[in-house]
């Protein structure tokens, strides 16, 4: 497993629409474990295949130690409800905004051995299901904020870390 780089705001590959998996190959389930380790080390809850540069529809998501969910070709068949929060992304560091997303989802798609599964989620899994399959799409929450981008401050911890990198 290896920790990859996280592309950012700017980087085109993020406003492009990825493509279906067919079957899982090595690379794919590399990808897959690659995916996890670099969201892991980044902190965050989700990571999609285009934000480590990867034109796939592949999803991998870990909200508050529930069990890991990698999703492929995924699409959400049902929402309803309404919930608004601040949202953050890895692929645009030290940013924050309100978003409103469905309180709950329904998402079908393929896990890593491409069996057919479906996942059903509210709160924070279904911001977050969200979230990642925008991304899929080219659509950045960014597009989606309410009342526009605001600074994060980053722990102290963090900052140090980076400028020792």
């Amino acid at each position: 497993m290896a920790i990859r780089n996280i592309r950012v705001d700017g980087d085109d590959i993020l406003r492009k629409a990825c493509k279906p998996v067919k079957e899982i190959t090595p690379r794919i389930s590399e990808l897959i474990d690659d995916m996890f380790e670099t969201m892991y080390d980044a902190g965050g809850v989700g990571l999609a295949a285009p934000q480590v540069g990867i034109l796939k529809r592949i999803v991998v998501i870990d909200v508050m130690d529930e069990n890991p969910l990698v999703l492929i070709n995924p699409e959400i068949v049902e929402s309803d409800g309404e919930q608004v929060g601040e949202e953050g992304c890895l692929s645009l560091p030290g940013l924050a905004g309100e978003v409103s997303r469905p309180e709950h989802v329904v998402c079908k798609a393929f896990d890593r051995n491409m069996q057919p599964i479906t996942v059903e989620g509210t709160d924070l899994l279904a911001r977050c299901i969200c979230h990642e399959l925008d991304h899929l799409d080219g659509v950045l929450y960014k597009d989606l904020v309410i009342d526009g981008l605001h600074r994060v401050d980053v722990p102290a911890d963090e900052e140090e870390e980076e400028e020792c990198e």
